[in-house]
């Protein structure tokens, strides 16, 4: 199975305070099931804490909470799969490591600091079955 991840970043000047930006890259990825992938979320915000949370929307739904970053701590979702997602500010970056790519991965993951709105991420994991 073919995993495709589909990367870019709709948080512009517009949709953000102040100087807020939210950069996302690579735009598109393929991997396959049982990989290892990283979705890199930089940012630049004007907030004084350096905060950054993760969301993900499966289709046909809704946007659902994954994480939060912080200078200090990660806090994850309860349902979040505690092992193969993972999470941390890094300079103005907050990278989402996921290992072991299922199918029910595929998802648009979203990114955003405090003053933006959602910055969008797509991971397509399509069967080839």
């Amino acid at each position: 199975v073919l995993i495709h991840l589909f990367l870019c970043m709709f948080c512009s000047s517009s949709e953000c305070k102040g100087e807020d930006r939210v950069i996302q890259r690579p735009e598109d990825v393929t991997a396959a099931e049982g990989d290892t992938v990283t979705l890199d979320c930089e940012f630049e915000t004007t907030y004084s804490g350096s905060t950054l949370f993760w969301y993900k929307q499966e289709a046909n739904s809704f946007p659902q909470y994954m994480l939060r970053c912080s200078a200090k701590n990660v806090d994850k979702a309860p349902e979040l799969d505690q092992k193969r997602f993972h999470a941390a500010i890094k300079n103005k970056s907050v990278p989402l490591k996921i290992q072991k790519l299922q199918v029910s991965d595929s998802a648009v993951y979203y990114c955003q600091t405090p003053n933006c709105l959602l910055a969008q991420n797509s991971l397509h994991l399509p069967s080839l079955c």
